[in-house]
């Protein structure tokens, strides 16, 4: 049995679970919350070790580490993906949104375009348009079952548009493709073409499946003058709450003047807590990532068979990284309320609404796997018995759209 089966059922105010927001987002507490993306499993002991150590020393005077903390990101990216990472081209930040955010309004005006390739991660547009920008879609195609970049639209976009930075998600969350280093290099050479910067969101890049290699934006040719959102434990380690952003920028100009900024609002203080774990996540965190992605990739063969044998009706966009799934129900032709109703109501299961991912996609569905399998396993058998039953009497197609899962 690995340590991964483990079924945790400590007593906390996790935002997954919290029955407040149950309630609110989808109109239910008696779910099971496989919707925000961080983990059910205990971290790497090391990384236990170095907070615990913190905790029982009773002082917590100023302590700043940050060198450590980008010596540690460098050594890992080197050693996990053989990319060479200046350690003095790191800006610390209290988190990739926080990060994004600020190298938005560092790289554009007010009324400017941003582009993001939709479905993408629902928090992109908030922090565009909280900056009072405007998300422009270039949106993926899908080719085979597989999504891909549609260059076309994008250098369409990119020469009439007046885009002035490009937000791309690497792995990509939610249809969980790791871009491969052709498609990396025709974006860098058309954004090189029209001016634009790549802000690229890596923070799964370590959840990567066999068969599969993350690249970053900071590995390719001519890419000094985009910027990778890079060290984060966050999602490697599940360390959500505890874990800072990091950004590396090769740019020395680009570099001065987000550090100045980051600098004048004392975003880049950090805490001695974060700073020691990321050192232990990075340093001694490899065995434990190692048998981590193994059983994410178990978990994933063993729904990628349930759904081939037991519900051929649901379709499954095959990740090559991150621990989601991406779910279209489509086939089961029911109507967007429908279906929410069966999910929520019927199979119990509380998964994040495509339509969050963008408005069209009410049809599909996320779903976070990082759980024991026994737990995935569960849900499974509950979305089948609701598929196998059909919509109960109790369901009112008045129902309103925004009643559930609307947030």
């Amino acid at each position: 049995m690995s340590s991964f089966d483990k079924i945790h059922t400590v007593e906390n105010n996790f935002a997954k679970s919290n029955p407040n927001y149950l309630k609110t987002m989808f109109g239910s507490t008696d779910i099971m919350p496989l919707w925000i993306a961080d983990m059910d499993f205990e971290i790497a002991k090391p990384i236990q070790d170095a907070l615990q150590q913190l905790v029982t020393r009773n002082i917590y005077a100023y302590e700043f580490n940050t060198e450590d903390v980008f010596k540690a990101i460098s050594d890992w990216n080197f050693k996990r993906h053989q990319l060479k990472l200046n350690p003095k081209s790191f800006v610390q930040v209290s988190g990739v949104l926080t990060g994004i955010g600020v190298l938005i309004r560092e790289l554009s005006e007010k009324g400017d375009n941003i582009m993001v390739q939709t479905p993408v991660y629902h928090q992109f547009y908030k922090v565009i348009e909280s900056a009072n920008r405007k998300v422009v879609s270039n949106k993926l195609k899908v080719v085979d079952s597989h999504y891909k970049m549609d260059f076309e639209d994008m250098e369409r976009k990119l020469k009439t548009l007046n885009i002035k930075a490009i937000l791309l998600c690497n792995p990509h969350n939610p249809v969980g493709r790791v871009w491969n280093e052709e498609e990396l290099q025709k974006l860098v050479d058309l954004a090189n073409q029209y001016n634009v910067t790549i802000i690229s969101d890596e923070i799964h890049s370590d959840i990567v499946y066999s068969k599969s290699q993350f690249n970053s934006i900071a590995s390719l040719d001519n890419s000094e003058n985009h910027i990778a959102v890079i060290g984060s434990p966050a999602k490697t380690f599940g360390m959500q709450s505890i874990s800072n952003g990091y950004l590396y920028i090769a740019n020395e100009n680009i570099f001065k003047q987000v550090k100045h900024t980051i600098g004048s609002l004392y975003l880049d203080h950090g805490s001695i807590h974060s700073a020691n774990a990321t050192i232990a996540a990075y340093t001694k965190g490899e065995e434990w990532l190692n048998d981590l992605v193994v059983y994410l990739e178990k978990t994933m063969n063993w729904i990628i068979d349930f759904i081939e044998k037991e519900l051929p009706q649901v379709k499954l966009y095959k990740p090559e990284g991150t621990y989601q799934i991406w779910l279209d129900f489509s086939m089961l032709n029911l109507s967007d309320n429908a279906l929410k109703h069966l999910v929520v109501h019927q199979a119990k299961l509380a998964l994040t609404p495509g339509d969050w991912f963008e408005k069209n996609h009410i049809q599909f569905m996320r779903m976070n796997i990082a759980s024991p399998l026994s737990k995935i396993q569960q849900a499974f058998y509950q979305l089948k018995e609701a598929i196998d039953t059909g919509i109960d009497p109790s369901f009112d197609k008045n129902t309103n759209a925004n009643d559930c899962c609307s947030c």
